[in-house]
């Protein structure tokens, strides 16, 4: 069984080092870690960064990796993975991800994501970034509770193409589209999924996952006190669940 993993915004694949171990620590190796143009990889000619777009480019990934297939989203790469698995559930055996309440009809997109779909001032927002140094940018990671050794190489990674990226898809998801995303999703035909919730994650709020995984007859992952980069900050304990419920289908 193939696990495959993506990963957010503004991120790079270098969060998922540490669950990565964790997860072999578990017997889990069979591990395919995907690159979101724009965010660790380059963008193909005339790009436009919408969800529906990176949906269609997760599943011609999928489409050539040998299953079955068990998807792990984070943050927009969790939602890459409820898009793709209200489409086209027949691609993967199962699905794992997380800020599960973006499905909720009474979600609210946090104040980062709300600068970045203001024109104007998303713009300023991104120019700001990559006006600083990578040190500078870095510390600002560093600050939302990453390590150093996976701030630096995500600092780095953010650039002008990057930036572009980030207001296209912002902009291209504004309400109602992701209630309405929740509403598909529910009325596809089901694939085992888990829910991973913790519980202190700043950008969704928690009390919104457990509706939404009931909705979906999604098992749930409860991580204590942990934000929104459990896959750091916690990576045994989700390496252990993670395994557990793959072990379960």
């Amino acid at each position: 069984m193939t696990k495959v993993l993506i990963h957010g915004v503004p991120e790079t694949a270098h969060i998922w080092g540490p669950l990565q171990t964790a997860l072999a620590s578990q017997g889990v190796e069979d591990l395919v870690v995907l690159h979101p143009p724009g965010f660790g990889a380059p963008t193909p000619e005339g790009w436009m960064a919408t969800p529906a777009n990176y949906v269609a480019w997760l599943a011609e990934e999928l489409g050539g990796i040998e299953g079955p297939i068990d998807l792990l989203g984070h943050d927009w790469g969790a939602g890459y993975v409820y898009g793709l698995v209200a489409e086209r559930p027949k691609m993967i055996r199962s699905w794992a991800a997380d800020v599960a309440g973006l499905l909720h009809p009474d979600y609210e997109w946090h104040e980062a994501a709300k600068a970045w779909q203001t024109p104007g001032e998303g713009e300023g927002a991104i120019d700001f970034m990559l006006a600083i140094s990578n040190d500078d940018r870095a510390a600002a990671y560093a600050d939302l509770g990453l390590p150093p050794e996976i701030a630096a190489p995500m600092a780095a990674g953010f650039d002008a193409e990057m930036g572009r990226c980030i207001l296209e898809l912002y902009r291209a998801a504004v309400q109602p589209i992701p209630t309405e995303m929740g509403n598909q999703l529910a009325a596809a035909e089901r694939r085992p999924g888990l829910v991973i919730d913790p519980t202190a994650d700043a950008y969704v709020s928690p009390e919104l996952a457990a509706p939404v995984a009931d909705r979906l007859g999604a098992k749930v992952l409860t991580l204590e006190g942990e934000g929104h980069w459990w896959m750091v900050s916690a990576p045994e304990a989700a390496a252990k669940g993670l395994a557990d419920f793959w072990k379960s289908l």
